[in-house]
């Protein structure tokens, strides 16, 4: 009787630690599918950064002739103007490749295109080449894909025409700063403490509801942290990241 019990008891305690370490597992292999899924887009996004710098690199050869023939025609305020488009594409690619992270600066270019083609003005400020920021590059990028994503979908609903949205990167000697700003409608106020909750959204739709909370989870575990503001005029998502930390 005695060594059936303990076998029994045994028995039990295998299953157990079985069952923890396929629950581990499981959990260790999401979370590779996970970042495999982010380092293929990061990938995709780098390919197409690539791509475009090729392009422009061509085309303003091209450009330079132009202006060069426009000169030489006297055409002075017809050079003036299309010096004036060159210079604004220009900065567009400069603003968004300042970082050392090469899949931010990628992801920063891939949005751009985007918010482009949804007819959303998209500025980036860039004040801080990240060279110390310990979090994965990866990882940022979900926090700052899911977060612009966010924005955009924010936008879906307002009818202004000067829809825009704008990343500040900066630094301070004690932290690195991260704002994702839009002018879409205000996130009423007895909501903006359940937006970081899984499922949570402010649109009925399903399929919303996941982006905030992963960008939850990623900042918890890299020791980052989140705050929102929102008004009328605009909405405003800061992570922040301590030097060092």
């Amino acid at each position: 009787m005695g060594s059936s019990v303990f076998y029994l008891v045994l028995s039990v305690i295998l299953v157990v630690i079985l069952a923890a370490c396929l629950a581990i597992l499981a959990r260790q292999f999401m979370r590779l599918s996970d970042q495999n899924l982010i380092l293929r887009e990061n990938l995709e996004n780098l390919g197409r950064l690539n791509d475009k710098l090729r392009m422009d690199r061509h085309d303003y050869l091209n450009h330079l002739q132009i202006v060069y023939g426009l000169m030489e025609l006297e055409e002075y305020d017809e050079m003036n103007s299309y010096l004036r488009k060159v210079y604004k594409e220009l900065l567009k690619t400069g603003k968004a490749i300042r970082t050392s992270k090469p899949a931010l600066n990628a992801l920063l270019a891939a949005k751009n295109a985007e918010a482009e083609e949804r007819g959303v003005e998209f500025i980036i400020e860039v004040k801080s080449d990240l060279k110390d920021l310990a979090i994965e590059d990866w990882e940022l990028c979900k926090v700052l894909s899911n977060l612009i994503d966010n924005a955009m979908k924010a936008l879906e609903d307002t009818e202004r025409l000067d829809r825009k949205i704008e990343i500040n990167i900066t630094e301070t000697p004690d932290r690195y700063i991260f704002e994702v700003e839009n002018n879409g409608p205000a996130i009423p106020r007895d909501m903006l403490a359940n937006i970081f909750k899984k499922g949570f959204s402010t649109k009925k739709e399903e399929g919303h509801g996941m982006g905030l909370s992963i960008v939850s989870e990623v900042l918890e575990t890299n020791k980052g942290k989140i705050c929102v503001s929102s008004d009328e005029n605009e909405t405003v998502f800061t992570v922040e990241f301590e030097k060092g930390a």
